[in-house]
Order: C-alpha cells, then structure tokens, then sequence
C-alpha cells in the first residue's frame, strides 16, 4: 500500500456513503471519496474519524431503516 513513515501527512476521506478513510496527501483522493477537511499525521486522521463515524452503517442503510420506520 503506502509507506508508514512518521512524518506522511494524510487526509480524512469520505465518500456518498459516508463511510471514512485516510489517504496521502501526496496522492490524489480516488474517485467516488472526497476529503473531509481534517488532515494530518495518521494517528491523529484515526482518532478525529472515531470522534465523527458514530455510526458505521452505510448512508443508504440508515435512510431506508428511516424510511420504514416512517412508514408505520
């Protein structure tokens, strides 16, 4: 993947499903993610993802859950 070292500098990435992830800076952001405007060294990218990813069901799961329960 992407060598470890302690000074890479990473960005927080999300995509439509709002699910999280980190990637170089150095790289460009792959298609279907976009930054989430947190970057940094790569514990620190973890810690910031756990604080916001409060629920790791995909976005579409959560609307449709919402949808039914709507429905009753």
């Amino acid at each position: 993947m992407f060598e470890d070292g302690s000074d890479r500098v990473y960005h927080v990435v999300v995509n439509e499903e709002e699910q999280y992830s980190i990637w170089p800076v150095d790289k460009p952001v792959p298609a279907g993610w976009r930054t989430a405007g947190f970057e940094g060294e790569k514990q620190g990218c973890l810690r910031h993802i756990d604080t916001v990813w409060t629920d790791m069901r995909p976005r579409s799961l959560r609307l449709a859950l919402a949808d039914g329960a709507d429905s009753r």
